[in-house]
């Protein structure tokens, strides 16, 4: 489990979202909602995938023990609602909700870049 102040994870990998909303052979569509001081479970991306920030204020990258390269290294950022990131697979983190917002996203995995 995940809490405010860890700067590394471990432990076993689970789902990159917290709730799978739709899943074919293109893409997987997941709703990731937490609430301050909530975390997703530690996992791996396995597709590149696009985020969909819809609430929030402040979201960190904590980097699972097994990560390697640049998700190796925890980050916080503060976030825009609206706005969307296209990101590279590869990382394997947890997200964390380091704000005083809920934060509510889809992220999209694009299953072609697999």
């Amino acid at each position: 489990m995940v809490r405010l102040g860890d700067q590394i994870c471990e432990g076993p990998l689970g789902d990159v979202g917290t709730k799978l909303l739709h899943d074919d052979e293109r893409v997987r569509i997941w709703e990731v909602d937490l609430r301050p001081g909530e975390a997703t479970a530690p996992h791996r991306h396995e597709h590149d995938y696009i985020l969909i920030i819809l609430e929030g204020d402040r979201i960190a990258a904590v980097p699972h023990i097994d990560s390697a390269g640049p998700s190796a290294t925890y980050i916080e950022a503060e976030i825009t609602p609206g706005s969307h990131v296209v990101m590279k697979k590869g990382g394997v983190e947890a997200a964390l909700n380091v704000g005083t917002k809920r934060y509510y996203e889809y992220l999209i995995e694009l299953k072609g870049s697999g």
